[in-house]
């Protein structure tokens, strides 16, 4: 089936050149910025080729878009939030990539801190303190989302992820949470939409398949290292495994038909 041509929808002329878009046919994810992301978010990412940054939605503070668990290195049953203090200059109604964090150079020092009272103790602590520099620069630009969105992609990196980021609000979509998501898919030209199992919830796929495109949920195992994944940072498991381990671990998931089985 044809797709859907998108010229007539308003976008940033940068985010509408094709050659800024990836090759088509891959597998496509989209997921709000968060702030040293869960295991079970990381993965999915790393499962995808294209992971586009919702940053122009609704900052939600009971979310993980400024905060995450950092579980204990020899006991991950055990774990502190750390978050990052948040302005919200337009309120409740304000986006993601408009939140301000509040008192940046001590929120900097704080987090630098904190990781390495967490994880200095690992042998892969030095590879994941250079790792995490970018992160803690980026507090310097004042706004959580760029922390977030860093964190997110240097941790990819630093697993090896060859995939491409584009980011929402520089791309054009419809309104309608279910078109809105088919809309974004579609313009990465991805053969499948990857699905977190929230989002397996409420999501209509109907616009998916106007478009053409499969809607694929990604179920990770439940046992091991997954037990606490949906809850604590993935930290954890790059400090207790190291990264090429867990390089090795998300290898093999993103190839298991098993768990990348397009939804009937």
């Amino acid at each position: 089936m044809p797709r859907t041509n998108f010229s007539s929808t308003t976008a940033s002329p940068v985010a509408s050149s094709p050659r800024d878009l990836p090759q088509p046919g891959g597998l496509c994810a989209v997921h709000q910025p968060n702030f040293l992301p869960r295991l079970t978010t990381l993965a999915k990412l790393f499962a995808a080729d294209y992971w586009i940054v919702l940053d122009d939605v609704q900052f939600t503070r009971r979310d993980y878009q400024h905060r995450a668990r950092l579980a204990d290195l020899g006991d991950p049953a055990r774990h502190q939030w750390l978050t990052l203090p948040t302005h919200l200059p337009q309120g409740r109604s304000t986006l993601i990539r408009d939140a301000v964090i509040a008192e940046p150079e001590r929120t900097r020092r704080r987090t630098a801190g904190m990781l390495r009272q967490h994880y200095g103790a690992s042998p892969h602590w030095p590879a994941l303190a250079q790792a995490l520099d970018p992160v803690l620069d980026a507090f310097t630009t004042g706004r959580t989302a760029a922390a977030a969105e860093t964190s997110s992609r240097v941790l990819l990196d630093l697993l090896g992820w060859k995939g491409k980021i584009l980011t929402s609000s520089r791309l054009p979509s419809r309104p309608g949470r279910s078109q809105r998501l088919a809309d974004l898919a579609t313009a990465t030209g991805a053969r499948s939409y990857l699905c977190g199992t929230g989002g397996m919830g409420y999501l209509d796929q109907t616009p998916f398949a106007v478009q053409g495109i499969d809607v694929t949920p990604f179920r990770p195992p439940t046992c091991n290292i997954w037990a606490s994944g949906r809850r604590i940072s993935a930290l954890w498991a790059l400090a207790a495994l190291g990264p090429d381990a867990m390089a090795a671990r998300l290898r093999a998931l993103a190839a298991d038909h098993a768990v990348l089985q397009p939804a009937a």
